[in-house]
């Protein structure tokens, strides 16, 4: 199936960057929230981002004018009705996720496929909310979505395979590169990378050096591009723990136990760069 209208439910930083790389890959969004204010913030930070695409010569006007052109924000369901493929991007909450994917699918056409941009809650699970569950699968983004390649496709066991190869082919249309992973806590990537996070901040408490040292270190010693904490900042320490804790319910190993001081954090709001004070401090 020929993917051109999709839409998007959850206009936070991972709906925002989806809706963003699909309107320049040339398809019609429609940009979904319950919260109008939310919708208006988002569409705002999208056109700011063309804006500065355009200042870099990344991106011509007309191109830009175009893009924008493409997207509809709404509060209504409903105007998903004529979508091809509908991407769940809410807050990681499974029973937050499942009520959104019943009032989605209760809205689009038969033909729609329905996904989650989950970052580690079963895709099985998750599928237990729906009638048609094999339409529905997980399409995992990262962030910043328009400038990592990597997208998880996570078949549930009930996914069809023109489902799968429908969510492939989509991905690749966007420009990134997917890779298929079987439906288990984390996935690939986050079961690896969330647990190195934490540790940091087991680091940090325990005093062993400085976040700006510890994030030094690990750039330096180990060739990432950014340090965990900066990282773990930039994805969302809510995001962060919320994985933490399924990888320990699910998985049932103490090793996924989250840091007190990651908690903390997340108790006193100081939720990374969204919220303009995580481990560092960020401008909003």
């Amino acid at each position: 199936m020929k993917i051109e209208t999709i839409g998007v439910v959850g206009a936070g930083t991972m709906g925002s960057g989806i809706a963003q790389i699909a309107t320049l890959a040339g398809l019609q969004v429609i940009l979904v929230d319950v919260s109008a204010p939310a919708l208006t913030k988002s569409v705002n930070s999208l056109s700011t981002r063309l804006d500065r695409m355009v200042h870099t010569d990344q991106l011509d006007r007309p191109s830009r004018e175009a893009a924008m052109q493409r997207l509809v924000a709404s509060t209504d369901y409903r105007s998903l009705e004529g979508v091809d493929l509908v991407i769940e991007a809410a807050t990681e909450r499974t029973d937050l996720k499942m009520t959104i994917l019943r009032d989605v699918e209760s809205a689009v056409a038969p033909h729609a496929i329905i996904a989650s941009n989950t970052s580690s809650i079963s895709i099985n699970s998750l599928a237990g909310a729906l009638e048609r569950p094999d339409r529905f699968l997980g399409i995992h983004f990262f962030n910043p979505v328009p400038v990592l390649a990597l997208v998880e496709v996570i078949p549930g066991l009930q996914s069809s395979t023109g489902t799968i190869e429908s969510a492939l082919q989509w991905a690749r249309q966007l420009g990134k590169s997917p890779i298929t992973v079987l439906d288990s806590p984390g996935f690939v990537v986050n079961r690896l990378l969330i647990p190195m996070l934490n540790e940091a901040f087991f680091v940090l408490a325990e005093g062993v050096t400085t976040a700006e040292e510890i994030d030094a270190g690990m750039r330096l010693g180990a060739s990432h591009t950014i340090g965990p904490l900066a990282l773990a900042d930039l994805i969302g320490l809510d995001v962060c723990l919320s994985i933490m804790d399924v990888l320990l319910k699910d998985l049932g190993d103490p090793k996924y136990r989250a840091c007190a001081l990651l908690r903390d954090f997340v108790a006193a709001g100081r939720l990374g760069r969204k919220t303009g004070m995580g481990v560092f401090q960020y401008r909003v």
